[in-house]
C-alpha cells in the first residue's frame, strides 16, 4: 500500500474573519429552513494572503431535518495589493442540539463541541494571487457572535 499522502499543509494559508449582518429567516421550505446572512466585511491574514473581506457577500443556509446547517457562501476578498478574489464556499455545521442552540443565541461556544468545515474555491485576475485559481482549500470554522472565523488550508 505504501505511505498515505499528507493532504493538508500543517499551517493555514490564511485566516478569514468575516463580520456578519443580522440573519434573514425565510422560513421552512420543502428543502428545510432557509436563511440568509449577509457578510458586512472583515479581514484576511496569514502567510500566503493578507487583506480584507469586502461587504456584499452572503451565506445562504438550509437547516436540514437532521439539524445540520448546509452552508453555501459567496463573497469577495481584496488583497493588500488591491487584487480582488471571488470566494465560493460550501460546507456543513452541526452539533448537539444544546450546542447549536447556544450558537444561535450568540453565546461563545468552544469549537471543539461542534463540526464546522467548508470547502473553498477561488477565482481572481490578480497576478499576485493567481495561485488561488488552481487550488482547493478546506477550512475549519468557528462561529462567533456576529462573525465567522475560517482557518483555511490548501489541499495538496
Amino acid at each position: 500500500m505504501g505511505d498515505t499522502p499528507k493532504m493538508l499543509k500543517s499551517q493555514p494559508i490564511f485566516t478569514i474573519h468575516a463580520e456578519l449582518e443580522a440573519m434573514m429567516n425565510l422560513g421552512r421550505t420543502p428543502y428545510g429552513e432557509r436563511r440568509v446572512i449577509g457578510i458586512a466585511g472583515g479581514t484576511v491574514s496569514g502567510p500566503r494572503l493578507n487583506g480584507r473581506v469586502l461587504p456584499g457577500g452572503a451565506d445562504w443556509q438550509i437547516i436540514r431535518a437532521d439539524g445540520a446547517a448546509d452552508i453555501q457562501a459567496r463573497y469577495t476578498l481584496e488583497s493588500d495589493s488591491g487584487g480582488r478574489i471571488l470566494v465560493y464556499s460550501a460546507g456543513l455545521r452541526h452539533g448537539p442540539p444544546e450546542v447549536m442552540a447556544a450558537l444561535a443565541r450568540g453565546d461563545h461556544v468552544d469549537p471543539a463541541l461542534y463540526y464546522f468545515r467548508t470547502v473553498l474555491r477561488f477565482e481572481t485576475s490578480d497576478p499576485t494571487a493567481e495561485w488561488l485559481n488552481r487550488i482547493l482549500a478546506l477550512a475549519h470554522g468557528r462561529r462567533e457572535p456576529r462573525a465567522v472565523r475560517l482557518d483555511v488550508y490548501e489541499v495538496e
